[in-house]
């Protein structure tokens, strides 16, 4: 194993120092490991929080910030963060208007925010939670009652993150928040397996000329194993799934997230990239706004996961809304 670390014990609180160093626009709790906006909390605002275990980055910690979120609480890697963190965070931000707590789809994750949530609950701090299950690749998994949280989180914390900005009450943005999640659907194709730096070996073992079909953000099995295909042929599995299980509605446009899952070259996703533009092109589905790049993680993994959110008008405003993270900016 070859990887940027001190010691596999220390990944974590290693990050969020080197976090803490490069964004003082961030307070970055060591202690509680939460990574709250240095102006929370913020009067008359909804709050946002997030988290799940590293080794997703940027998510959850990057997306922390004007326009998004509040706070993110980061697990260690590949395990969900602890109700003690998710609570600090929630006390951190809360400015009496409550907090909306996102929630990818896995076990551990929404056990602990659902602890959490009674907790705050009884101090008196509103909490609603939206969970995220937007990957159509398989119904049940290792980690999940149900279908696995992916990149659709982005798409509901940047959408529902730009109507608290504006003042809305937690009501109105959890319900956008559920709206976003349901207009969502994502397929990930992995080309390797990933290595965690405590194991210091791959995750699973993946001979040169196979992929995954449909895997997991922590290398869960997907729906098949099978030979290597073309950008093109792996375009069409994806987006066949995605189209198959949620086709667009009149007046519909999407937004489209092709993302690496950590150990792809840019330009691959760019090849993945046309082929989706391509495909959409020929189901009439029209690109409003796009995302290519690295934003939900799965560590040194060589593979891509392609994310579609059918927006109506007011999901697309809120998506163009400013925005100023680590790892997303615009407008600002």
């Amino acid at each position: 194993m070859k990887k940027l670390i001190n010691t596999p014990e220390s990944v974590l609180s290693d990050a969020l120092a080197g976090i803490a160093a490069m964004h003082p626009e961030l307070r970055v709790d060591a202690a509680n490991k939460t990574i709250v906006r240095a102006d929370a909390p913020r009067p008359g605002k909804t709050a946002l929080v997030s988290g799940g275990g590293s080794g997703h980055e940027p998510l959850h910690g990057g997306f922390v910030g004007p326009g998004m979120l509040d706070a993110a609480c980061p697990g260690e890697i590949f395990t969900s963060p602890v109700p003690d963190q998710i609570l600090a965070a929630a006390r951190a931000v809360d400015s009496g208007n409550g907090v909306l707590f996102v929630v990818k789809n896995y076990t551990g994750d929404v056990m602990n925010f659902q602890l959490a949530a009674d907790i705050a609950t009884d101090e008196g701090i509103g909490v609603r939670t939206v969970l995220v299950n937007d990957d159509v690749a398989v119904r049940d998994s290792t980690w999940t009652a149900g279908r696995r949280g992916t990149g659709a989180t982005v798409f509901v914390e940047k959408i529902a993150g730009a109507l608290a900005e504006r003042g809305a009450d937690l009501d109105k943005v959890a319900e956008l928040a559920e709206r976003v999640n349901a207009a969502s659907r994502s397929f990930a194709i992995a080309l390797t397996a990933c290595t965690t730096p405590a194991a210091g070996r791959p995750g699973f073992e993946l001979p040169g000329d196979e992929i995954e079909i449909g895997v997991g953000i922590h290398g869960e099995p997907g729906r098949s194993r099978e030979k290597l295909r073309s950008a093109r042929e792996l375009a069409e599995i994806a987006l066949g799934a995605i189209l198959a299980d949620r086709s667009p509605e009149p007046g519909e446009q999407a937004i489209v997230l092709v993302n690496g899952l950590g150990g792809t070259p840019l330009i691959e996703l760019y090849i993945m990239a046309a082929e989706v533009a391509a495909i959409l092109s020929r189901h009439e589905v029209p690109i409003a706004a796009n995302l290519v790049g690295n934003y939900v993680t799965s560590l040194d993994m060589a593979g891509v996961s392609i994310s579609l959110c059918h927006a109506d008008t007011e999901m697309l405003d809120l998506w163009a809304a400013p925005v100023a993270t680590p790892a997303l900016r615009w407008g600002c």
